[in-house]
């Protein structure tokens, strides 16, 4: 983990404003330290992850929440292009998504993905869901 007060540091790539400040209001709330940084579609997640351009003093995040649908790149592919990057390829990444379907599933485990979890419609599941992450 970054920093000598096991703050747990979250790339959170997210192009729900609502899903983001709800994951954000959850995480705050937590019982375990963490730094939430949070972008908007796939092409920034990855210049993030590979510290390019304004994100080149980025810490490297602890884990990785992912949604699936995203503009620009999908989440699909940062998954995949994590994956196959040396540079990336340990960090742990939860896909966080709306989608249920079963090739998605399936596809996001043949990628590696750490976890797949999916976004309830009701608010005090997904409070829960996102809670457990970090618990």
């Amino acid at each position: 983990m970054n920093e000598a007060a096991a703050t747990i540091e979250v790339l959170l790539v997210e192009d729900s404003s609502a899903d983001a400040r709800l994951t954000q209001e959850v995480l705050k709330g937590g019982n375990i330290r963490n730094h939430l940084t949070i972008v908007t579609d796939g092409v920034e997640a990855l210049s993030y992850l590979r510290r390019e351009g304004r994100y080149c003093d980025a810490l490297r995040p602890d884990l990785v929440l992912l949604d699936l649908n995203l503009p620009k790149m999908d989440g699909r592919e940062v998954l995949k292009r994590i994956r196959t990057d040396p540079a990336l390829w340990s960090i742990p990444v939860v896909v966080l998504t709306t989608s249920g379907a079963e090739g998605d599933v399936a596809g996001a485990f043949a990628e590696r993905a750490d976890s797949y979890l999916q976004k309830p419609v009701d608010l005090h599941a997904f409070m829960r869901i996102v809670e457990g992450l970090v618990a």
